[in-house]
């Protein structure tokens, strides 16, 4: 089975983790394009070339690199028919112009094709992205959704073909384990954000819900983003910019060591008109490392952290105080909901198990019984 990808995401070397797994799987050879770098906003991440044994991660030239909707790749039809690949994997979002790119590639050179969505809110989209949308829904052959309603959304826009909830990423338990007793416990109880800083992810929720807040505490903000200058602002208004420390956008092979550090980590994420929760993949690594989890309800959140964490109303930054004091006073609690959540991962959120998950899609799509009629 030959797979073709293209995927930006993974010029972070974390997610390489996953195509190491589905390299390992039997009769899978796997040649994945990415780009040397992605411009996140004002933010480059560059190609990290972290985990890359057993398939092949080849670099294109991306066409106007930092537009979520627009890029595409040069060289990738040459690509394509020097490959020639039964399964086009495109991790990309069905109204993205490198879907539709990608897609039209693919039914050049007789691949079937299946894309990945996170989108959780039925959005109409202006054209060009509106036809591109729905020249994709017609001709994939499977979908992936990173979370339930993801799904939903497909169905309600016509989409009629198979559709796999799968998350886009896992993480390795390996590299993200527990705290060891060399680490030890800080002197102060360290609370955690890790994400972009931006309004919707309700940092400043975070700030106000600490105002209070018994103990030796501090608060741990791993993340770059546009709303940062507000949010330290925010903190000197309220009395806490000593117990805060900003440690900015960090390398995501860090990631591990810093999430060992924490006592609880909180996503306090807020949904807007055009935006909720998708995933909140940081709850998943908090949780590997067996670090318990205060998620908001939004999107996707309680799902991820069932009886493993503690979910409170979005926006309610005393439900949130109150969640806060809950895990502070009682040790044995944090431990209880540490270990189920490093349980909870090992079952459904490793890289390998999302590998797995991947690998049974493909199979699904190239059976005897997949839909050949891609009009839907």
């Amino acid at each position: 089975m030959r797979v073709l990808m293209i995927s930006k995401a993974c010029v972070v070397g974390m997610y390489q983790r996953k195509l190491e797994e589905l390299a390992k799987l039997p009769e899978l050879r796997l040649l994945v394009v990415v780009p040397s770098f992605w411009r996140n906003g004002r933010q480059i991440l560059p190609l990290e070339r972290a985990h890359t044994a057993g398939y092949e991660l080849r670099v294109l030239p991306m066409v106007f690199n930092g537009s979520f909707h627009l890029h595409f790749y040069r060289q990738l039809g040459q690509v394509m028919q020097q490959f020639q690949p039964e399964i086009v994997h495109i991790d990309e979002e069905p109204y993205n112009l490198a879907t539709l790119q990608a897609m039209r590639l693919a039914e050049k050179n007789r691949a079937r094709a299946v894309f990945f969505t996170w989108q959780n809110l039925s959005k109409r989209y202006p054209f060009p992205f509106s036809q591109i949308e729905r020249y994709n829904l017609a001709h994939a052959r499977l979908a992936i959704a990173g979370n339930r309603e993801a799904e939903q959304v497909l169905r309600a826009k016509g989409y009629t073909g198979p559709v796999r909830v799968i998350p886009q990423f896992g993480v390795d338990p390996e590299l993200y384990q527990p705290r060891t007793e060399q680490d030890g416990p800080g002197n102060a109880l360290m609370v955690g954000y890790m994400g972009r800083l931006v309004e919707e992810k309700g940092l400043q929720v975070l700030l106000r819900a600490l105002v209070g807040l018994e103990g030796n505490w501090r608060l741990q903000v791993v993340g770059s983003g546009p709303y940062g200058a507000a949010l330290r602002e925010l903190a000197v208004e309220l009395g806490i910019q000593a117990r805060v420390n900003w440690l900015g956008y960090v390398p995501s092979t860090e990631a591990p060591g810093i999430l060992r550090s924490l006592d609880v980590l909180v996503l306090p994420s807020l949904t807007r008109a055009n935006w909720k929760e998708q995933f909140g993949r940081v709850l998943i690594e908090a949780m590997a490392c067996e670090v318990p989890v205060i998620g908001s309800s939004s999107g996707e959140i309680p799902n991820l952290i069932g009886d493993a964490g503690i979910v409170f109303p979005e926006g309610d930054a005393v439900a949130l105080r109150d969640s806060l004091r809950w895990l502070v006073s009682d040790p044995g609690l944090r431990s209880v909901l540490g270990q189920r959540g490093r349980q909870r991962v090992l079952e459904r959120f490793t890289q390998a198990q999302v590998a797995a998950d991947t690998y049974g899609a493909y199979k699904e799509m190239i059976s005897p019984g997949a839909r050949e009629d891609c009009t839907s």
